[in-house]
């Protein structure tokens, strides 16, 4: 029997000792990001519910506003912040701490400039509502209940990028604790607005507001008067507006990534409603939907975590250690899907009872299932793998996957599946499992293939190529001065 030389065993022992310690950091990021999102996503469900005690119309509105939300803006965020994972992990890194101040405040211009143009479109919502043939009253309803979620719009545009700014610092616990205080705020306030009140429906858009602008307060005190931010927070300073630039270079892909799957999503359920039976359909592919939106909070502390570890690693020259990096998250990522998966699959006779009391929906449901747990497990890989890709900063590349797997493979398979071969939801989520299959196999491909040295020589030249031009500009300005 040939020995192994003990170099080698040496070279395999530190390998796995840095996978271990990999999996204890990433799961230190990715635990409570993942309370995080689900107490942040929990102050939506909580007014939705409050809504939907007041009758079918508020409750119809308030679905269509949400989504029409969501889509419109609320995603434009998520994506549009993602830049400063690139920007901000990176720096951090590098110990380029005080980029990451310039990069916040960059990053908070361009989100409220990009509320301005969503802020008109849901001040006349009603009226594109109507042109998509919808019921006159239902429009003015979830017109009025969009009017008072603007300020929560605009709330997000700080939110997020502070939520990115500290995430990419690994300062996770302050966010979980003011989640947590914000949804225990927010219960009592959502029911004296709705009920106590009587606001009813805005009265629900009116708590989402004063929820998200006390956790802006709350996140911004942290930063402000925390030991943990001294390095890295300061006055606002020219260099934000001289970062728009880089931000959109960055954030632009970063919401295409996030956005084309979720508008693919929304297109096939807006698809389910032309089957024969619409109401069963479409009441069956939300559900699905829900239930794969409840379960992305979980794959998005993943996501979080390898787009933290990979952007800190490269940007400090470690490109072995976010190799590294990368392996521990999947496998914890695949273990999370495997659990959820199974458990989904051996509940699916009874899964439909949350939902719904109707057996015809519930057998429906079951059906559906094993597709979703399906989706499931690829998605909880996918999310770790995009957030390689925004750690790295090629989301360009992953933008232009998702528009290929989901556009020119997703949406047609799930139109002939549905359709074509009568197969109705089942069909439509046919697409999504298509689609979502042909992402991750191009994001392993690309992934599999990133030369990790490289792209630590890129980001370090990057960033430290931007030093130089900024010592030079302050050079011949103070030269012009005197």
């Amino acid at each position: 029997m040939e020995e192994v030389p003990e170099s080698e065993q040496m070279k395999w022992a530190l390998t796995r000792d840095e996978f271990v310690q990999e999996l204890k950091k990433a799961t230190r990021i990715a635990a409570p990001m993942v309370a995080v999102t689900v107490l942040q996503y929990l102050v939506q469900v909580v007014s939705m519910v409050a809504v939907g005690h007041l009758g079918q119309l508020s409750l119809s509105s308030v679905a269509i506003a949400t989504s029409l939300a969501n889509v419109t803006g609320f995603s434009l965020h998520t994506g549009l912040a993602g830049g400063l994972e690139t920007l901000c992990g990176q720096a951090y890194g590098a110990g380029q701490y005080q980029k990451l101040r310039d990069y916040l405040y960059s990053a908070v211009i361009s989100l409220i400039l990009v509320c301005l143009p969503i802020c008109i479109l849901w001040i006349f919502m009603d009226k594109f509502l109507e042109l998509m043939h919808q019921d006159h009253v239902i429009s003015q309803e979830a017109r009025k209940y969009l009017m008072w979620l603007i300020p929560a719009l605009l709330g997000g545009a700080i939110l997020k990028p502070l939520v990115r700014f500290l995430q990419t610092q690994s300062l996770i616990l302050p966010m979980l604790l003011t989640s947590f205080l914000v949804l225990c705020f927010h219960i009592p306030l959502c029911w004296i607005l709705v009920y106590k009140l009587e606001l009813g429906s805005p009265g629900a858009a009116l708590a989402c507001s004063i929820s998200t602008w006390l956790n802006v307060t709350l996140l911004g005190f942290y930063m402000v008067f925390s030991s943990a931010c001294e390095r890295t927070r300061g006055h606002f300073t020219r260099n934000a507006f001289l970062g728009i630039p880089e931000f959109f270079r960055f954030g632009v892909p970063s919401a295409f990534m996030i956005c084309l799957k979720w508008w693919s999503c929304e297109l096939l359920t807006l698809l389910s409603g032309l089957s024969p039976n619409p109401k069963l359909e479409t009441s069956v592919l939300s559900i699905c939907f829900s239930i794969s939106t409840l379960h992305f909070t979980i794959s998005y502390g993943f996501r979080a975590a390898a787009s933290t570890r990979v952007s800190n690693e490269l940007g400090a020259g470690n490109p072995n250690r976010a190799r590294v990096a990368v392996l521990a998250i999947l496998s914890l990522a695949s273990i999370e899907a495997v659990i959820m998966g199974t458990a989904l699959f051996c509940c699916r006779h009874v899964l439909g009872y949350a939902y719904s009391n109707e057996k015809q929906v519930v057998h429906y449901i079951g059906v559906m299932t094993p597709l979703v747990c399906l989706s499931i497990f690829m998605d909880s890989l996918q999310a770790v793998l995009s957030g390689v890709a925004t750690g790295t900063g090629w989301q360009h590349i992953g933008a232009y996957i998702n528009l290929g797997a989901f556009y020119l493979i997703g949406l047609p398979t799930g139109v002939i599946s549905g359709f074509v071969l009568h197969l109705r939801a089942k069909g439509l989520w046919i697409g999504v499992v298509s689609g979502t299959a042909v992402q991750l196999a191009l994001l392993f491909l690309v992934t599999g293939a990133t030369n990790w040295q490289k792209q630590a020589n890129k980001v370090r030249n990057r960033i430290f190529a931007q030093n130089s031009y900024q010592e030079q500009r302050e050079q011949r300005t103070r030269s012009i001065s005197t």
